[in-house]
This record gives C-alpha cells, structure tokens and sequence, in this order.
C-alpha cells in the first residue's frame, strides 16, 4: 500500500479525485473549495482588535481551517513518510530547458540553484519573495480566490469571472516562466 501511495499518480485518477470534492462539498455540507479565504479566518479567530473585515462568525469556516490542517498534515506525512522530496519524472524537453537555465541536476522537488539557502538568504531574494508574497496573497483576495478556488470552484459553477481568472493565470506563468525566471537565474 505504501508502495502505491508513494508513487506519482496519473492525471485520470488524481484529476477526478480532486474534482469530486467540488460536488460532495456542495451536496454535503453547501460549501464552496477554496483555500485562499482560510487566512482570513485564521486572522478573524486569532486577532483580538479586528478591523471590519474580519469581524464574522468565523466558526461557520472551522470545517475550511480543518481542511487546511489536514493539507498541511498530509504535505508532511508524504515529505518524511513517501519520499516526498525527491524530484518528479520530467521530460527530456523540460530538462533541457532547465540546462538552458543553469539547473543542471534535478534530483529533488526544489533545484538547489534556485532555492539553497545562499540563494534565498540575500537581501535582493528576500525583499522579492516578500513583495511576491503580498502581491499574490492580496491578488488572491481581490480577486476573491485563489488559483484552486477559481480553476476548480469557479469554473465548475460557470463562474464568468473565475474563467478570465484562470485564462490571467496561465498568461501569467507563461509570461514569467519564459521572461521573468531566465532574467532571475542569470543575475
């Protein structure tokens, strides 16, 4: 059994899974997938002097911050208890583009010429995963979700708005992954 959980699953089995959740989240319980509102309720919970926008019930939400806990808890089992480190199957084209970029070998899910601690630990890194950081959290809410919450919830409701998200989302990593991230890996 550990065998088979530890291994990557198909896009026709992992795929369905996923999408099942939209439609047994609304049957059970009418909620709606998303994860990117459970900051908001973390905040609304925790935060003795609230502004207004975080001055709701937030235990009608208690089932989205379980749902969070149990993605963290699940990242971690499979990081320490599945060989979650360890870098996905990727294709020769892939590979090729990341030798282009200077990442020569991918043995683990995060290549060390990105992410190893002398890379992100400058002042130049830091300020940028902080500004990148905000600029996704706040595009997130003003959008009124996140990638998950509007690729899947979204789009399954027919949601006009969650369908441009999603074309602005792919645009997006086009754009970045074939201008932005070669600019970064030659400085």
């Amino acid at each position: 059994m550990i065998e088979f959980l530890s291994q990557s699953w198909p896009w026709y089995v992992s795929g369905p899974l996923l999408g099942l959740m939209v439609p047994l989240l609304l049957i059970l319980g009418n909620k709606e997938f998303g994860i990117s509102s459970s900051l908001r309720h973390m905040c609304a919970a925790a935060l003795p002097l609230k502004a207004d926008y975080f001055r709701y019930n937030w235990k009608d939400a208690l089932w989205n911050l379980v749902l969070v806990a149990g993605l963290i808890v699940g990242a971690a089992i499979a990081a320490v208890g599945l060989d979650g480190g360890s870098a996905p199957a990727i294709s020769d084209g892939a590979r090729e583009l990341f030798s282009a970029w200077g990442i020569e070998s991918i043995t683990e899910l995060q290549p060390r010429e990105i992410f190893a601690l002398q890379n992100i630990a400058t002042p130049t890194a830091i300020v940028s995963l902080l500004v990148g950081g905000f600029l996704v959290g706040f595009g997130a809410r003003y959008a009124n979700g996140c990638t998950s919450g509007h690729a899947i919830m979204g789009l399954s409701l027919l949601n006009f708005g969650s369908l441009v998200a999603v074309i602005g989302f792919f645009i997006g990593g086009l754009l970045v992954s074939h201008l932005v991230v070669p600019w970064v890996l030659a400085l």
